[in-house]
């Protein structure tokens, strides 16, 4: 393993465990808010307990989000020396205003914690509240310095030089909306199903039943709000990256040559020596209607784009039709679930219906982190697109190889002693959070 390839696979790994710890302490105070609420609306211990246990899993992802984003804070600079050297004073304000979002989180997170019986009820839960949208705003400011990467603004670019710089323009660039709410929609959908999945399962084994089907339920209902609202914020990026990334675009869809109209494929084999795509279904104008809102728009293909300039296209293909494919099935599970809300049919008489969020604990954040191979990936070879290579900003010190295998060892710990934490906390849920019903023999 060289030494770029090193560097490359070192971000990508702090990445993609990165982004699932983040995106669950974005999304489960909301959990916890609604939860709390519901407990002073009802004064049903459940909830009360249910309020408690989810605030001992949001502080367990709140300190090892804090970890791994430390670390790739780190990581960015160490890795990637020439791109914060020219990048930092351009995209630096949205990182300074996370870091002021996560201190707010961070206080507010103690005031909830140790707040019980101690602080004002109302206040108590204002400040659950305020755990959850803090960590919202860190994960929107960070996407929206990812998003930077995607659609540099905010200079101009002369002679090598960075010049007349406008940190608010950079911030707020032409991608920083779209990437924003499909990221926040996806943090939602993919949490709302492993958290619903987990206490779909402890129902399906007849353990403590009333207090995981309240969890469930809040779970569920968030889970496929977002699943049924991701497919409005994927048309808006498709549009966008359509503008702007035309290259990434054609790599998505392994659109070699330029057509009008262009179709959509589903599914196929990449070949990309060949630059042929076997075996695919193709939804005639389908692409051109997505990119441009016209069926027979002209979409550009990667014969209009350098090839020195094209994104590796196997793996972006494949990622983003894993990303679809699994978004299309968690739709289908939502409306399922609506379907028998709506019907006010019993959940518990519907054994398949929570056979199928079981089923789904893993598929969004499968689909979350494909969705980032898309994007990180179908940017290249530029880490600022259009402006600077990505091979041009990574170290030149020697021995990424043995940093990668070290931060390996380390994630790999980290999510061990996480899984241990939140199967300890799954356990405790008779004995600690759900006595009284325990005594009563409805577990």
């Amino acid at each position: 393993m060289d030494d770029f390839l090193a560097a490359r696979s070192q971000m990508a790994l702090s990445l993609g465990f990165h982004i699932i710890f983040s995106c669950i302490g974005m999304v489960m105070p909301f959990f916890m808010a609604v939860s709390h609420y519901k407990w002073l609306k009802t004064n049903d211990e459940v909830y009360k307990n249910l309020t408690k246990a989810w605030s001992k899993g949001v502080a367990i992802f709140f300190a090892t989000g804090a970890v791994s984003g430390t670390m790739l804070s780190f990581e960015l600079g160490l890795l990637w020396p020439k791109f914060m050297e020219h990048a930092g004073p351009i995209f630096g304000m949205p990182f300074s205003l996370e870091g002021t979002a996560f201190f707010i989180e961070a206080i507010a997170l103690g005031f909830f914690l140790y707040g019980w019986n101690k602080l004002n009820k109302w206040f108590h839960w204002f400040t659950g509240m305020v755990v959850g949208v803090s960590g919202l705003a860190s994960g929107i400011l960070v996407v929206a310095a990812n998003a930077w990467m995607n659609s540099p603004a905010g200079f101009d670019f002369v002679n090598g030089k960075y010049l007349n710089i406008d940190p608010i323009q950079a911030m707020f660039n032409k991608a920083w909306f779209s990437q924003a709410l499909h990221m926040c929609l996806a943090a939602f959908t993919a949490t709302g199903f492993a958290v619903a999945g987990v206490h779909a399962l402890m129902i399906l084994r007849n353990k403590n039943k009333e207090f995981h089907l309240k969890a469930f339920k809040i779970a569920a209902i968030f889970a496929c709000i977002g699943a049924l609202l991701q497919p409005l914020s994927g048309d808006i990026s498709a549009k966008d990256v359509a503008q702007r990334q035309p290259a990434k675009l054609a790599a998505m869809e392994a659109l070699y040559k330029t057509e009008k109209p262009a179709p959509l494929l589903i599914g196929g084999i990449v070949n990309e020596k060949d630059k042929t795509v076997k075996g695919a279904i193709k939804i005639p104008g389908a692409l051109s209607f997505l990119a441009h809102g016209d069926f027979k728009a002209e979409v550009k293909g990667l014969d209009k784009i350098p090839e020195n300039e094209h994104p590796p296209v196997a793996i972006t293909h494949y990622a983003f039709q894993i990303m679809v494919g699994i978004g299309t099935l968690l739709m289908l599970v939502s409306l399922i679930y609506f379907f028998i809300l709506l019907r006010k049919k019993p959940l518990l008489d519907k054994r398949w219906v929570l056979k199928l969020f079981v089923l789904a604990i893993p598929l969004g954040y499968i689909a979350l982190e494909a969705g980032w191979v898309v994007t990180e990936v179908g940017r290249q070879p530029w880490i600022i697109y259009g402006i600077m290579l990505t091979k041009d900003a990574v170290t030149p010190m020697p021995g990424i190889a043995y940093s990668f295998y070290i931060f390996t060892a380390i994630y790999v710990s980290l999510s061990i002693i996480v899984t241990f934490l939140l199967y300890r906390q799954i356990k405790m849920v008779p004995y600690v959070y759900d006595q009284l019903k325990s005594s009563n023999k409805l577990n």
